[in-house]
C-alpha cells in the first residue's frame, strides 16, 4: 500500500522492530520517540496512520491524541499496556480509532492499520456523501435517504447512523457507540444504544436489514 506511518514509541527497541516490519511491507515508517516530537512531525507532514504509545515521557499519548483531533482526522491506533475498560473508553472519547494491547503480534497490528487506512481513504473519496446498502447520508446537510425517500432522524439517531457508516463492516460495541455518539460523560447505560437502534431501524424500513446485531458484541453495518 505504500502508506506513510508515524510510529510514536519511547521504547527504542520496539520502535525499531515496528519500523522494520512496516518497511518490509513496503510502507514508509517515520519515528518519534515522544509526544512532543510526534506533534512536531504531524504539523509538518501528512500521514496515513499514527501508531501511538500512551505511556511516554514529556507528553503522553492521550494528550497527543487530544491535540491531533482538533485539526486532523488521521487514523490513530493506541499501543498500550493499559487494558482497563475505563482507559479504553477515555481513548475512544479523545478520538482513537482502535487499541492494540501489549504484547501484540505484528501481523495483527499491521492488519488493523491497513484496514483503518483503507476505511479513511474511502471516506475521503466519498466526501460529503456516504452510501451503504441503499442508505445515503449527506454530512453537509445532515440529510438521510432510504432509497429515494428522505428519512427524518433525531440528532442522536443521525450521529449513530453516521458512526456505523463510517465504520462499515466493523463490529461496534455498545460502549464504543456510546463514547463516539453520546460522549464519554454520558451517564446512561449501554442498553440505551439498543433503543436508538430500534427506532433507527423502524425509520429506515426495509433498508434497515444492513444493520446487523452481533450477539454479545454490538452492531455492524454492512452491504
Amino acid at each position: 500500500m505504500n502508506g506513510k506511518i508515524l510510529i510514536v514509541e519511547d521504547e527504542e527497541k520496539l520502535r525499531e522492530v515496528l519500523c522494520d516490519y512496516f518497511r518490509s511491507k513496503g510502507d514508509v515508517p517515520i519515528e518519534a520517540e515522544n509526544g512532543v516530537q510526534a506533534l512536531e512531525l504531524l504539523d509538518e507532514n501528512e500521514f496515513d496512520a499514527v501508531l501511538l504509545d500512551i505511556m511516554m515521557p514529556e507528553l503522553d499519548g492521550l494528550s497527543v491524541c487530544r491535540a491531533v483531533r482538533r485539526t486532523n482526522d488521521v487514523p490513530i491506533i493506541f499501543l498500550t499496556a493499559l487494558s482497563a475498560e475505563e482507559d479504553k473508553l477515555l481513548g475512544y472519547e479523545l478520538g482513537a480509532d482502535d487499541y492494540v494491547t501489549k504484547p501484540f503480534t505484528l501481523s495483527v497490528l499491521y492488519a488493523k492499520t491497513m484496514a483503518l487506512i483503507k476505511r479513511n481513504q474511502r471516506n475521503i473519496l466519498s466526501g460529503d456523501r456516504m452510501q451503504v446498502g441503499g442508505i445515503t447520508l449527506e454530512t453537509s446537510t445532515r440529510r438521510v435517504f432510504a432509497g429515494k425517500a428522505e428519512v427524518v432522524l433525531t440528532p442522536k439517531e443521525y450521529v449513530l447512523l453516521r458512526c456505523l457508516m463510517q465504520n462499515k463492516n466493523m463490529v461496534m460495541s455498545r460502549e464504543q457507540l456510546l463514547v463516539k455518539c453520546w460522549g464519554y460523560d454520558y451517564e446512561g447505560e449501554a442498553r440505551a444504544v439498543d433503543t436508538h437502534i430500534k427506532r433507527l431501524r423502524e425509520k429506515l424500513g426495509e433498508y434497515s436489514v444492513c444493520i446487523k446485531t452481533v450477539i454479545k458484541a454490538g452492531y455492524r453495518l454492512e452491504e
